[in-house]
This record gives C-alpha cells, structure tokens and sequence, in this order.
C-alpha cells in the first residue's frame, strides 16, 4: 500500500525533546498524537460518512434489546458502488456526547454491528468501519447484558464474513472496544490516529500508580501509526494535513477517499475463499512470539 504510506508530519506546537530527556506532555510525540486523536473539533465517524457516503441509509437496533446511538451503522454506495458502514460515533455537543454515551458502545451497539455486516456478506457488499473509541462502555448495565460475549462473538463471526472488510482507525482505537468492529482484510490508521489495548492513563495508573505519567506510558506503548505499521499490525498510514484533520476536513476526506478506493480495487479481485484466509492469515500471525524468537 504505498500509495498511502508516508512521512509523519509534525504536530502543531511540537517541542524537540534533548537526548536522554523523559517524555513529557510538550516533548513526546506519542502524547502529542494521542491529543490530536482526542481533539473535539477532529471529524467523526458521521462527518466521513456524510463527505465519502451517497444514498446513505441508517439502520437501528441490535432486534435483542435496543439502538446503541455510539455505533453508527447502515448502506449506502462508495463511489457509486454499493457497501456497508459501520462507525463508533462520539458527539459534539453535551446532549448529543450523551447520546452516543461519549462513544463508547454498549452490547447492543456490537450486536446491531454485526447484524449489519451479516447483512452485507449476505447480498456480497464490501464493509468499510471507522474505529474511533475510548473503549467499550465498562458500567454494569453492559456487563449484565454480556459485553465481553458481544464483542468476542464479532471477533469470531468478523473472521467468516466473506465479503471484503476495511477498517479505519479515525481518532481513538482503545483495546477491544475498537477490537470489535476492526477485524479486517485491511486495517488504516490516519496519521494522528492511536489504537492500543490500553488507553495511557490507565497504564500509567497501573504500572506507575501515578495516571500523570500518561505521556510516558504513551511512548512505551507504541501505539501511534508509524509504531504499529512498523509492527506489522496495520497495513498503511492515511496522512493528515499539517496540525490535524480537524484544521482541514476536506483534505483528510480525501486522503482516505483515495486509500480506501485502492483497497477495494484490490479486495474486489479476490475470492471469497480467498478474502477469508487473507484474513485468517493476518491475524493469526500478529504476535507471533515463537516467529520472533526463531529470527
């Protein structure tokens, strides 16, 4: 994919840190990213949905228990071909930031997810997701309603979809909350985009018991684009314009307009047979431990 592999830009206000120096707020790059990933003016799911979707229809409810308003989910036509969108969607305002229970979903939300993608390997639609997520919603109310079951039934179930899937990681990609619609044949990060299994302050507040040491776990979790495309674990890096895709909207529209117009034109050639243990593959060998340790 090196149509959308590409040099990091620096983040606005970005201080070099000295040789040696520990990673603070103003000096780590991987905090700074993580700040841009939070930003409240960075687009969300619905904002490229509504610049990169036509026709696009909405689809609610899990038909178990209700409508989870984080996961944004429906069909619509991508070029004027016909997929499936599924996006984890935040809210600007107080109310609508209620609403979508700040983005974080709820069993119900992974459940109509799927529905919805169950829907497009029926009629053989592309998916295309948008990760963008502090994490699954943790109350109890979800707990009881079996969360942890909702999304490891969609990690299971995403991996025989046999129709071509592309996720998008757009903002925050935080452990199985993102996990949970992310299963994928092609997985993007934008530039200032993290995904991780832990959000930095709560491995700060676990390994350092201090959660003001969020930049420096920051940096020890790799969790930015260029550290997981290093890693193997994403397949490419959709760039930003310079200080964030929140001070120019439509140039990051169209910077993933172009990736996800070249993972189709390849996905598309393949069979289902064959989209299915590309899939496989891909997973099954992240972390691969015993590889790691042969080489």
């Amino acid at each position: 994919m090196d149509e959308i592999e590409t040099e990091l830009s620096v983040p606005e206000g970005f201080v070099e840190s000295q040789p040696g120096a520990a990673p603070t707020a103003e000096t780590n790059p991987s905090w700074q990213r993580v700040q841009l990933a939070r930003h409240p003016k960075r687009p969300h799911s619905r904002d490229y949905v509504q610049a990169l979707i036509t026709r696009f229809e909405e689809l609610h409810g899990d038909r178990l228990f209700g409508d989870d308003k984080s996961i944004l989910a429906g069909m619509g036509f991508f070029e004027d071909k016909p997929v499936m969108v599924v996006g984890q969607q935040k809210g600007r305002d107080t109310k609508d930031k209620l609403l979508r229970n700040f983005g974080m979903p709820k069993p119900e939300g992974y459940r109509k997810a799927l529905r919805v993608m169950q829907l497009a390997a029926k009629f053989r639609r592309p998916i295309i997701t948008f990760i963008d997520t502090p994490g699954a919603y943790p109350g109890i109310d979800a707990e009881e309603r079996g969360q942890a079951e909702a999304i490891a039934y969609n990690l299971r179930e995403m991996v025989r979809l046999a129709t071509p899937i592309i996720s998008v990681v757009i903002g925050e990609g935080g452990s199985g909350g993102a996990l949970g619609i992310g299963v994928a044949n092609r997985v993007y990060m934008l530039e200032n985009a993290y995904y991780s299994v832990i959000s930095p302050e709560s491995c700060a507040a676990i390994i350092y018991r201090d959660s003001g040491k969020a930049p420096e776990a920051a940096a020890a979790l790799r969790m930015t684009a260029s550290d997981l495309l290093e890693m193997k674990l994403i397949d490419g890096i959709v760039p930003e314009p310079p200080g964030g895709a929140h001070l120019d909207a439509d140039a990051a529209v169209a910077a993933l307009r172009d990736a996800l117009k070249t993972a189709l034109a390849e996905l598309q050639n393949l069979s289902p047979e064959s989209l299915l243990n590309q899939r496989y593959e891909k997973f099954r060998h992240m972390g691969d431990f015993f590889l790691e340790a042969a080489l």
